[in-house]
């Protein structure tokens, strides 16, 4: 009965917060994903190959991370970023 959605400002404490940061009320934030090694190593080595990802190669990519297709394209927007403040 007391199962969380898997958003980080669900409780009380995390709307005062939000509010507190500027956020709107009605609107909630997502929890920051936590990739395991296994994830990130794949993801690395993927991107190592091919810099963007088509529909089909992000879905099968998804499903055999057992991630959404949201988080490998997000994960692929970050990691490009990362790569030209690199450079």
């Amino acid at each position: 009965a007391d199962e969380s959605s898997g958003y980080e400002s669900e409780s009380a404490g995390g709307e005062r917060a939000a509010a507190a940061a500027g956020g709107t009320r009605g609107r909630q934030r997502r929890a920051r994903t936590a990739f395991t090694s296994e994830q990130v190593c794949r993801l690395e080595k993927t991107f190592q190959r091919q810099k963007y990802l088509g529909a089909s190669e992000r879905r099968k990519l998804a499903a055999a991370l057992q991630l959404s297709e949201m988080q490998i394209k997000t994960w692929f927007q970050n990691r490009r970023m990362k790569l030209k403040r690199q450079i």
